[in-house]
């Protein structure tokens, strides 16, 4: 029979799971933080820009584009593949199997995913807003590949990797493991919202301490369902909406918020 990994080897385990992942991505978007802060001009006259184009070849670029976000889901495989050990398989410790008869659903979790996109939705646009307000939030630019018919796809397809990528390592790989080694809830809670608020620290504190209550209660709610299908709907509608929304609501309405 085989033996349970020890705490020590879980946690070896986790560190390189965040450390290939979104553990990488904190360290990376403090870095840029910190330089944002060292540079001449304030804070609130600077831009990030997510999905930048990396050729000006455009075929090339979408050959790229795909290729990052597949590699992307090479550490989500990894987590995976790492939860199907002898306390059970991965599916059902991330809660994404279905059954009939009043069961757990797809649809279920659409709903429940939909409304918690909904409840951290227009916050989230509230603090950006008041985060340019203080000149405390850089202008966060969602589209740097260019005006062409293949852009939406891409951002769609980049919304859709982000949510399997932070939802299922963030919440259900980690919590899975810390619980695992016997951390206490509000440990466990902490310790995935800090990171999550850390790797979105380049866009400006407020940003990231946003980030970090959506953390706090995607975490609770994974407690309470044990489903990270809900997340992963929630977090693909706001990418979606962050995404792609720009290229579709008037440039007035931006302005009037204060988000461009």
């Amino acid at each position: 029979m085989t033996k349970a990994p020890t705490d020590r080897r879980l946690r070896a385990e986790v560190l390189i799971v965040l450390g290939l992942s979104l553990g990488w991505s904190a360290i990376v978007s403090i870095w840029l933080y910190v330089e944002a802060l060292l540079r001449p001009a304030p804070i609130a006259s600077q831009t990030t820009t997510l999905h930048p184009s990396v050729s000006r070849v455009p075929v090339m670029d979408i050959i790229y584009q795909v290729l990052a976000d597949g590699y992307k889901l090479v550490p989500v495989a990894l987590a995976v593949y790492l939860l199907n050990d002898r306390a059970g398989r991965a599916r059902e410790r991330l809660g994404l199997i279905w059954r009939k008869g009043g069961g757990p659903s797809p649809w279920r979790d659409v709903g429940i995913g939909a409304g918690l996109a909904a409840l951290i939705g227009l916050p989230g646009i509230g603090v950006y807003a008041i985060g340019r307000a203080l000149g405390q939030s850089l202008k966060v630019n969602t589209n740097g590949l260019g005006d062409h018919w293949w852009t939406a796809t891409l951002l769609i397809l980049a919304a859709l990797v982000a949510a399997v990528l932070e939802e299922t390592i963030m919440v259900g790989y980690l919590v899975t493991r810390l619980r695992e080694m016997r951390w206490k809830v509000a440990w466990i809670v902490a310790a995935s919202a800090v990171i999550r608020g850390c790797y979105h620290l380049y866009q400006g504190w407020p940003m990231a301490i946003g980030n970090l209550v959506m953390g706090i209660v995607f975490v609770l709610v994974f407690l309470r369902t044990r489903r990270v299908g809900p997340l992963i709907v929630a977090h693909a509608i706001l990418d979606l909406v962050s995404f792609v929304g720009p290229e579709i609501v008037p440039i007035s309405w931006l302005v009037a918020l204060h988000v461009a």
